[in-house]
C-alpha cells in the first residue's frame, strides 16, 4: 500500500437527523453492487443522519456494519473496492424529539409508525432495484405495507440516479404490498 491523497465531499444537509432512505453504490472488483438501507432505529426512538450510518456500515462493530459483512460474504474486501457512493434521500421525517414528560416508551410509540412507513419503502426500493436489473447485496425483510404515494416519490428521487428504476411503466405488483 502506497500513501495517496483522497477526498470525500459531504453535503451539509446529510447531517440532518431523521428518517432517510439510502443506497450504497459500491464499485467492487466484481462490478457494481448496491446496498439499500434506512435510518430510524428498530430498538430505540432515534433516527440518525446518513452521515452517521456511513461510518458504521464500513466499520467493525458486528451489530452495525451490514455493508461490510455483505461484501465479505461475497468474497470482497471493502478496502479493495474502488469507491463507495452513498446516495441518500431525506429526511422523509424528522427524528422524534425528546419532550418533557414523555418516557422512552412514549417516544417509541411515536417513533414506530414512522419507522414502519420508512421500512416499508426501504423494502420496496430494494425489491424494485433488484427487479430493475441492479445487483443488490441485501434483502430487506419488512412486513408493513408501503404507501403508493410515498413509493412514487421515492421511485422518482432514486430514479434520477438509477435510470432503470425511473421507467414510468415500472410498477410492483399489488401482491408486493401486503401485510
Amino acid at each position: 500500500m502506497t500513501a495517496q491523497m483522497h477526498t470525500l465531499k459531504l453535503p451539509g444537509p446529510m447531517l440532518w437527523r431523521g428518517f432517510w432512505l439510502y443506497v450504497w453504490q459500491v464499485e467492487t472488483p466484481k462490478g457494481e453492487m448496491l446496498y439499500v438501507g434506512r435510518t430510524g432505529d428498530n430498538s430505540s426512538p432515534h433516527a440518525t443522519a446518513p452521515y452517521t450510518r456511513m461510518g458504521q456500515h464500513l466499520g467493525f462493530s458486528k451489530n452495525q456494519n451490514a455493508l461490510r459483512r455483505h461484501l465479505l460474504g461475497k468474497g470482497i474486501q471493502p478496502e479493495d473496492c474502488a469507491a463507495f457512493n452513498l446516495v441518500a434521500y431525506g429526511p422523509l421525517f424528522r427524528e422524534v424529539e425528546k419532550r418533557d414528560g414523555l418516557s422512552r416508551s412514549d417516544l417509541m410509540d411515536l417513533h414506530l409508525p414512522i419507522r414502519n412507513t420508512v421500512g416499508a419503502l426501504e423494502k420496496v426500493l430494494a425489491e424494485a432495484l433488484k427487479t430493475s436489473g441492479y445487483n443488490v447485496l441485501n434483502t430487506v425483510k419488512w412486513k408493513h405495507p408501503y404507501e403508493p404515494d410515498g413509493w412514487e416519490a421515492v421511485r422518482e428521487a432514486f430514479g434520477a440516479r438509477f435510470p432503470n428504476l425511473s421507467v414510468k411503466a415500472y410498477a410492483l405488483s399489488p401482491a408486493a404490498n401486503v401485510k
